[in-house]
Formats: structure tokens, sequence, C-alpha cells
């Protein structure tokens, strides 16, 4: 995971905003600032402000790194890439060429860390997924990086004239393959499928989990090696190698095999 402030130069280099980017899973997102109006937020992320989404997901996050650089479609890509140092086309590279400088305005990019991320961005990853299991109902039980478990309610939350909610209404089982957006930003479908943390945070119903959904819970979470080595495309000598270092950790281990969390499995592409 890489971090850079986003910093307004006509602002005397004020932080307006910071960029989130996971390497491996090549997205991007932006975190915008409480104490910051309207004036000091970039102009294209100034509808997340008016609505309060501090935490703007990753295809609007992407949209805003596409309009800083060379398009992929541009006729002398292949030249442009070849004069950059490049052999492929890849956002990060060009955004960073240019310290996401472009003619539009006066914003540019800047590396920091997480230590240096303001206390109220901090916190926000308290709120973000830790691991999510579909329940009966279009019911999800979530569990978030704070260890506040809650139970949403898709019929109360997702849209009606949204695509998500047409493919539930056609396929209700495919809410058994709702997945944890990368950094535990949300949960997804498809690209346009997405339902961010706060949101789910906020909708969602404190729960003390019953028997039975704690037992739906464990068999949806827990993966043996063989699909350990599938998620992570990798081979037993890989998954050991992992144990051996205390960079993973099996739930439950006996001369049949050894067993792990799905979402411990899943975070090892996030590094």
């Amino acid at each position: 995971m890489k971090i850079f402030a986003v910093k307004n130069e006509y602002l005397e280099n004020m932080t307006v905003a910071y960029l989130v980017y996971y390497e491996k899973k090549k997205k991007f997102f932006i975190e915008l600032l409480e104490e910051n109006d309207e004036w000091q937020t970039p102009i294209y992320l100034v509808p997340f402000k008016r609505k309060k989404e501090m935490t703007v997901n990753s295809y609007y996050s992407r949209n805003w790194v596409e309009q800083r650089i060379v398009p992929h479609d541009r006729q002398n890509i292949t030249q442009i890439l070849k004069k950059n140092g490049l052999k492929l086309y890849d956002e990060m590279s060009l955004l960073t060429l240019a310290n996401g400088r472009c003619a539009q305005d006066e914003l540019y990019i800047e590396e920091t860390d997480y230590d240096s991320l303001p206390y109220n961005v901090k916190k926000r990853y308290d709120h973000r997924v830790d691991d999510v299991v579909s329940l009966s109902d279009n019911r999800i039980l979530v569990f978030f990086m704070n260890r506040t478990v809650k139970v949403c309610d898709l019929n109360k939350i997702i849209k009606k004239d949204s695509s998500l909610y047409r493919m539930l209404s056609v396929h209700p089982k495919e809410v058994d393959n709702v997945n944890i957006q990368v950094g535990g930003y949300g949960i997804f479908w498809d690209e346009d499928m997405f339902i961010g943390s706060e949101e789910l945070y906020s909708k969602g119903e404190y729960v003390p989990l019953a028997k039975e959904d704690f037992d739906y819970s464990v068999s949806k979470r827990v993966v043996n090696t063989a699909e350990a080595c599938e998620i992570l495309n990798c081979s037993r000598q890989n998954i050991e190698y992992l144990i051996s270092k205390n960079k993973l950790t099996p739930v439950k281990e006996n001369e049949k095999g050894k067993l792990f969390l799905r979402s411990d499995i899943e975070k090892r592409e996030w590094i």
C-alpha cells in the first residue's frame, strides 16, 4: 500500500486529500478531509464532500487519476511509454512520473505514510470491513475492524434502480458471492455493485451473534490448504513458508490438515 498527500500549490501547498493505492490489486481510494471546505476540495471530488462521503470509492478515485495522466488509447501511447521508460501502461507509474500534476489545476502529490495521516482519517479504518458472510433473505453479517459485528439488510440499503438490486432480484443466491473490497473499504459483487464500509456501518444493526449465524459464518469463512493455494495461486510449500514466518496462522490444525480464515488468505493479496 502506498499513500500520497494531494496538495494544492495555489493554497500554499495545503493538503486537500489523500490518495491510497494498493499495488497488487491496482486499486485507488481517495480520503477527503472533514476540516476542508468545498473551495479547498478538488473540484471533481466536491460532490462527495457535499454528500459527506469522505471516502471516495475505487471507481471514482480511478477516474480522478485517469483525468491526470495520458489516456491509454492515445494514438502515440507506445512512444510515450518508451520515452518514460515504461514497458506497459500503468496508471500509478504515469501519475508519479509527473508528481500528479496536470494542466487542469494546481494539484500535485507527495508520498507519505500511514503514521502521517490525520487522526480522523485513521479513525475511518475502524469501520473498514474485516470479514463478511451472507445470511438468508438478502442479509449479510459484517465483521468490522473495530471488532463490531452487524447484520445489514441489503433490501434496505441497495437502491431499487441499481444493478445490484436487479441482480439479486433475478438471482437471489448471488448474495453468497459477496467479496470484501481491497483494504476493507466495502463489499462488492462486481465493479459497479459496491457498498461502502461507512454505509454498512451506519445502516447495519448491532447483533449478539446467534448460534445459527455463527455456525453459518464459520462454514463460509474457513478454507483448507488446497483452497488457500487456489486463492493465492501458489503451492503448499508457499503456504507452509508463510506459516513458518508467522505471516499466516491456521485457525485449526491436525493430522488431516490445516484450516484458515478465508479473509486472512485474501488479505495476503493486499500486501
